[in-house]
């Protein structure tokens, strides 16, 4: 009886699917819509969307997600860029700061970096409110003290810090929100005492893997480990890195982080992947012999989801762009209302140019197409991708040069972001099969035609004898 009663009220009231509404109302985001992502691992860097908030003509917007756990999500919109924790079955109603573009000069720097805030809600009462009001406290303790914490590490000034923050912050739950506070108060800590990583990694054993792709983590991880690997390999022991690393002995390497950094299971893992991926990119080892590892079973085969994610994050990223890789494909709308794809024509090489054409350096470079048109017309197409910028002074400059191939605007930056381009021109060579052709494409005027005219007589010349043999 007890279970069919128990059966009965199961199914009159099923359990909580976890749905969260997210909405907010300002004027000034008429018309505009903000995209939400969350990291896809701690290691690779990469996001994927969490959802996107799209405003009406009145400045309102919602959207629904359903998570079964907290996750971390951000934005970056105009100079901003606003960071949330969303809890599972708790709507919320979001503040919005006044909104801001970005300046011309800053849309034109390559290396702007937008202004970080958590968002806080109506209610006030929140995970994110209380994430927010942490950070405001943290940071003005920590400029009031400035000179006694950095300057002269005064650890009694640093325990009144703690007990302030403590006393104010008492909460053992929720969980998401204790972990951010300790570990935030930990990067203080390091920071001010000049800590080495191998005094306070161990805090990560107690981090369970719901919260590795939260900000505070993230955070910490990487200031943590970040060029690890090539520290430890110049370091009095080192030839024992350099050693495991020739040698691919994934095993060996993962010993020695145990050992080191004092963390076991699956952090030390994650810790490993970590050092192998800055050490890629370090310039001090082979790069294929650190690609292999990445790609060994112990990653790729992992019982732990995000570490496998991860592994592939960071395979992927060791490969994109890179010589012989192949490249994503862009399909935009040209300058006359045509859809045009990359991978349309494979009969010919693709010069792939991003411009801005607001800029005069780019205006230059552009104009120089003509003559590279006019060189290789019968074994190149030339695919240019504007940068979304006022659409007169577009198509006043294109009417007034007559700029030879396809030109595409990527109005919301979406090939801009995938192609992971920080400054105009930027270019990029594929093959017939959309493949990579060189590591480093030259724009233009900066040699382009005598970089692809030596590869190409080289390349038919290999092709003519193949066919012949």
């Amino acid at each position: 009886m007890r279970i069919y009663l128990v059966f009965v009220l199961f199914c009159l009231f099923p359990l909580s699917n976890f749905a969260t509404t997210i909405s907010c109302s300002n004027a000034a985001y008429a018309g505009k819509e903000l995209l939400f992502y969350k990291l896809s691992d701690p290691v690779s860097g990469e996001k994927e969307p969490a959802f996107t908030l799209t405003f009406d003509a009145a400045g309102n917007a919602s959207a629904n997600v359903k998570y079964k756990q907290t996750i971390y999500a951000f934005s970056e919109f105009g100079v901003y860029k606003g960071m949330l924790t969303i809890e599972p079955d708790k709507s919320i109603t979001l503040k919005l700061p006044p909104f801001r573009e970005k300046s011309f000069a800053n849309q034109k720097n390559p290396y702007f970096t937008p202004v970080s805030f958590w968002f806080v809600t109506e209610s006030g009462n929140q995970l994110t409110d209380k994430i927010s009001s942490f950070e405001q406290d943290l940071n003005l303790l920590t400029d009031k003290y400035f000179n006694q914490l950095y300057f002269q590490q005064n650890k009694t000034i640093y325990d009144s810090l703690t007990l302030q923050l403590n006393t104010k912050y008492p909460e053992t739950s929720p969980k998401a929100f204790v972990l951010h506070k300790n570990l935030k108060t930990e990067l203080v800590r390091a920071d001010i005492f000049r800590l080495r990583p191998v005094d306070y990694s161990k805090i990560f054993n107690e981090i369970q893997p719901e919260f590795w792709t939260h900000e505070a983590f993230v955070t910490l991880f990487e200031k943590t480990f970040e060029g690890q690997l090539s520290f430890s390999a110049k370091a009095i022991k080192g030839k024992e890195v350099n050693a495991a690393v020739e040698k691919q002995d994934v095993n060996a390497l993962l010993s020695f982080t145990k050992t080191k950094y004092k963390v076991s299971g699956k952090m030390a893992e994650l810790v490993l992947l970590k050092l192998l991926h800055d050490g890629f990119y370090s310039g001090e080892f082979s790069q294929t012999t650190i690609a292999n590892m990445v790609s060994s079973s112990l990653f790729t085969n992992n019982s732990n989801p995000l570490i496998k994610t991860a592994a592939k994050n960071v395979a992927a990223k060791f490969s994109f762009l890179q010589k012989g890789s192949l490249a994503p494909e862009m399909c935009l709308t040209d300058l006359s209302g045509v859809r045009q794809c990359t991978n349309g024509n494979q009969t010919k090489f693709k010069y792939i140019v991003f411009a801005d054409v607001e800029t005069v350096v780019c205006q230059e470079h552009l104009k120089y197409l003509s003559r590279i048109n006019e060189l290789f017309n019968k074994h190149l197409d030339i695919f240019v991708v504007l940068r979304d910028t006022d659409k007169k002074g577009i198509e006043t400059f294109m009417e007034a040069n007559k700029l030879p191939g396809v030109q595409v605007v990527d109005s919301k930056n979406r090939y801009i972001e995938k192609y992971k381009i920080r400054s105009f021109p930027q270019c990029f060579l594929l093959n017939e099969k959309h493949e990579i052709t060189f590591t480093n494409t030259n724009a233009p005027l900066d040699g382009f035609e005598q970089q692809f005219g030596t590869y190409l007589r080289n390349e038919l010349f290999m092709r003519q004898r193949n066919q012949s043999q």
